[in-house]
């Protein structure tokens, strides 16, 4: 069910007669603002320091790392996934399941805090969040979560600018720099909701998010959310997907979903009643939205919970 995760086109390995190290062996591209750094290991070892200078964007391209970061417990770190690190914080790598025929890869990169503090002043000046005490910022709480499409793509980009021998690749990076930023934020204000911890009062989102969680099962219009946003419904869509990086429909589908899920892990549901409990109204179209986001149909999913 790798569907929550959308992967990463993994740069080539590098040759055998070029490895420094098995372990972390590292490639570096320079730019004017910022550092991508591809990270191979080979074989299996464990508590493998590594820090940056700067805050640092790190993404799994292959194989399986457990990470270890301030005083939480140690995590599987898999392809399709990203975490992001404050300057100068040490992170410790394990590296189980590394060998020569089954290596690991990373990026990791690295971006200058003027550059980070431009883009997010640039954001606040050109494109408020409404609300009072609302700013564009990076949630240094929330290090971990999946990469979605968007967010996959812009690394994708920035791999592509950063490896090029293009005269233009400072420029074009810097410009993908400012999308990734956007993106992580809204991917992190996305995570924060999946997993309950917001609920800020002043944020006109969250009775707009409440109203929807409360009403899967009803017909939710663009109306119903503007006007519990209080905005047109043209000025709410714009703030809506700015906020989370999808629009309302895609929200609401993704809670739907995430519903059915929950219905799901009871052996004794019929797909059914599942269908209509989460907020469909076709069965048909239930599993083939359900098979689209989550790789398996509702069926498979609920045999992974009975066996």
């Amino acid at each position: 069910m790798n569907q929550d995760r959308a992967l990463i086109q993994p740069p080539n390995l590098s040759k055998e007669k070029s490895l420094k190290t098995l372990v972390e062996n590292r490639t570096v591209y320079s730019l004017n603002h910022c550092e991508l750094n591809l990270f191979e290991t080979y074989e299996a070892s464990a508590l493998v320091p590594l820090k940056f200078n700067d805050l640092v964007v790190t993404s799994m391209l292959r194989g399986k790392k457990v990470m270890h970061l301030f005083d939480d417990p140690g995590f599987d770190y898999l392809p399709g996934e990203t975490v992001v690190i404050p300057s100068n914080v040490e992170m410790k790598i394990d590296f189980p399941e590394a060998t020569k025929n089954n290596p690991t890869q990373c990026l990791a990169l690295a971006i200058d805090q003027a550059k980070i503090s431009d883009t997010l002043h640039f954001l606040n000046e050109r494109y408020p969040k409404e609300g009072n005490s609302q700013f564009w910022q990076l949630n240094y709480q929330n290090y971990f979560f999946y990469n979605n499409v968007e967010l996959a793509a812009t690394i994708n980009k920035l791999i592509k600018e950063c490896t090029s021998t293009s005269i233009t690749k400072d420029a074009l990076a810097d410009l993908t720099l400012q999308e990734l930023l956007i993106r992580i934020i809204q991917t992190q204000t996305a995570k924060a909701i999946d997993d309950g911890q917001f609920s800020d009062p002043k944020n006109p989102i969250t009775p707009v998010l409440e109203f929807i969680r409360m009403n899967l099962r009803e017909n939710i219009s663009l109306k119903n959310l503007s006007d519990k946003a209080c905005m047109s419904s043209t000025s709410f869509y714009r703030f809506f997907k700015r906020e989370l990086g999808m629009s309302p429909i895609e929200f609401i589908i993704k809670e739907k979903l995430k519903c059915a899920k929950k219905l799901l892990k009871n052996p004794s549901i019929h797909i059914n009643e599942v269908c209509y409990l989460s907020g469909f109204e076709d069965c048909n179209y239930f599993i083939r939205l359900f098979k689209k986001y989550e790789g398996i149909t509702p069926k498979q999913y609920q045999l992974l919970y009975v066996n």
